[in-house]
């Protein structure tokens, strides 16, 4: 009696393992596919701001996401941002050559099987500029512009 009672205990045990060892990886990558949903959408709670040193800058890069792109050197190694369009930062008279020192507030989004460093604000010396609204889209240059420049714009097509 005390061997079946053991033996069905020991049997219970074995049954409850292989029954939470198929859920885990189920709920495990259920976890990784909703982490990885949060990431396709800009998040001001999970912003963070880089620090670093301009290595490259290029207005229209090939590398997905397209837009502006700068190469940046941080103290954790080089990092790949996406500024969008090259124009708004140009509205906003900021210019990134190679060696200027920069602070970026953005964060990691997914596209693809790939993640990226999305841009929202850049920082150079006492200039800022907003590439991104604060959900995540993307300026455009006529969004940088003061309330005189776009009275001067209004009515030009």
């Amino acid at each position: 009696m005390i061997h079946t009672n053991r033996n069905r205990i020991r049997l219970g045990i074995l049954a409850l393992g292989i029954v939470l060892g198929f859920i885990s990886p189920g709920l495990a990558q259920q976890s990784t596919q909703q982490d990885v949903q949060q990431l396709r959408s800009y998040n001001l709670g999970r912003e963070v701001f880089l620090l670093g040193t301009v290595i490259k800058f290029t207005t229209a890069s090939d590398t997905p996401p397209m837009g502006a792109h700068v190469i940046l050197q941080t103290s954790s190694g080089q990092i790949d941002v996406h500024l969008g369009n090259a124009k708004v930062l140009q509205a906003g008279h900021l210019e990134l050559s190679p060696g200027d020192s920069v602070r970026i507030v953005g964060e990691t989004l997914v596209l693809g099987d790939t993640t990226y460093f999305a841009a929202r604000i850049v920082h150079k010396g006492t200039q800022a500029v907003a590439v991104r609204n604060t959900k995540g889209f993307l300026t455009t240059p006529a969004s940088v512009l003061t309330p005189a420049q776009k009275e001067a714009l209004r009515g030009v097509r």
